[in-house]
């Protein structure tokens, strides 16, 4: 029996214009579209056959690679046996299993997860968790929350609010109010450190001189990126968030940790918490949770916040906030996959011994043409370029349309080209990445 087109396939000449693609230059899309057809390993292929290297791990999130067969296997698996179940009131067996052992991956102390389905979403879930943290113990007055410049916390009302990237917020205001913002904690001096600045923690003591404005029995939480991550890959200075969860400890103000990009083995720990030591009250998780292969995202309580909810009646709901698919069955299944796949293949313990050989190139390419700062921690790194007058943006385009155009996916944003590597990516292919980009930028004004 035939299948009759749809118009789109017909009257449409496959124009991209029905897709309303995000963050994405829709006219100049139209132009100059890049499509990628399949992936495997550390590459994605286009329709016509060329072979890039992925230096992005999709967008932070394939952290174990493309195509990991286990991970596969398992989303079919669950897709023919449930296809869902709601988590309102009831649930599945492996919802139970995947929040047992993802907080047996985090850090100690933290052991309640709490499914939602993006970083954005798990992000404005842990901000309505703070406030009614603090409700539940009879403070209903802690309704004030603080971000911090440069921050990134997705796209909901809430992570809107609390971050730090004014370009982001255009026409979409007013946002929450009660908002108040750090400083980033860097500056000149930090310029080409490897890994966290040995100087600036004293950064951290703003966050005084904020509460104090703003009365510190009125603030519910603190969120920041232990790693900036869309705003630049700043690393934190040595001892700066240890002042943080100090300070927070003083006040009784919850600390979140925004880990969606540096959990799952970003920094060669399953999370930054643990590359740091400093333990905060709430983590907020997604992207490699399943290796990007199936929306989810987490919140991740400590003992502590959970049980302050739990001292009601047993037959009423302690929490009214909730979505569709939280625990989806396929997620739960790409989620345990992913854990088994990181604990087979000693995904984090290779990233950790990777990250050396990765900072050495990165830092490599001080001096450069256009250079003006290198930032690397980790699996991360940044390579700030200096704008064209009159032109923000147009170098740092240009440069990754080049590392493209040569095979290998870097991201530009604004002037700074921003990379994350799946984590399996090899000596050779890092020395590649680097090789790119340097031959890039000589051949670009």
């Amino acid at each position: 029996m035939s299948v009759t087109a749809h118009r789109s396939e017909t009257d449409r000449s496959n124009a991209p214009d029905a897709f309303w693609m995000p963050f994405t230059p829709m006219r100049g899309f139209k132009q100059e579209p890049m499509l990628f057809e399949r992936a495997e390993g550390m590459h994605y292929f286009t329709p016509e056959g060329h072979q890039v290297l992925d230096a992005m791990a999709g967008l932070w999130c394939v952290n174990a690679g493309h195509g990991q067969q286990r991970i596969v296997e398992a989303i079919r698996e669950a897709a023919g046996r449930l296809d869902f179940v709601s988590s309102f009131k009831m649930s599945h067996p492996a919802a139970q299993t995947y929040a047992a052992r993802l907080c047996d991956f985090a850090p100690t102390g933290l052991d309640h997860v709490f499914f939602v389905n993006s970083g954005s979403e798990a992000v404005d879930t842990a901000l309505k968790i703070a406030r009614a943290y603090h409700h539940a113990r009879g403070d209903a007055r802690r309704t004030k929350l603080i971000g911090r410049a440069k921050g990134y916390h997705g796209m909901g009302f809430g992570g809107l609010s609390v971050a730090g990237l004014g370009r982001h917020k255009r026409g979409f205001g007013p946002l929450l109010p009660e908002v108040a913002h750090l400083a980033l904690p860097y500056d000149a001096g930090m310029a080409f450190s490897r890994g966290q600045p040995d100087a600036g923690a004293a950064y951290a003591e703003e966050l005084e001189r904020v509460l104090e404005m703003n009365d510190p029995a009125s603030v519910a939480a603190v969120i920041v990126e232990p790693v900036t991550g869309s705003g630049g890959v700043y690393p934190p200075p040595k001892g700066y968030l240890e002042r943080l969860r100090a300070i927070c400890d003083k006040h009784g103000v919850l600390l979140i940790f925004d880990e969606v990009i540096t959990g799952f083995g970003r920094l060669g720990t399953p999370f930054a918490a643990q590359a740091f030591g400093v333990t905060p009250d709430l983590i907020t998780c997604a992207k490699g949770m399943t290796n990007g292969a199936v929306p989810m995202g987490g919140v991740i309580v400590s003992n502590t916040v959970y049980d302050a909810f739990m001292a009601g009646p047993p037959e009423v709901i302690e929490l009214f906030h909730g979505y569709t698919y939280s625990a989806h069955p396929l997620a739960c299944a790409a989620g345990l996959a992913t854990l088994d796949v990181f604990a087979e293949q000693g995904i984090v313990a290779r990233a950790k011994a990777t990250s050396t050989h990765w900072q050495e190139r990165a830092l490599a390419l001080k001096g450069s043409p256009h250079v003006a700062d290198i930032r690397s921690i980790g699996l991360l790194g940044a390579v700030e370029l200096t704008p064209r007058p009159g032109q923000p943006g147009a170098r740092g385009a240009a440069c990754a349309k080049a590392c493209y155009e040569a095979g290998v996916l870097v991201r530009g944003s604004g002037d700074t080209i921003v990379l994350s590597p799946p984590l399996v990516v090899s000596e050779g292919e890092i020395d590649l990445i680097f090789a790119t980009i340097a031959t890039a930028l000589r051949s670009i004004a």
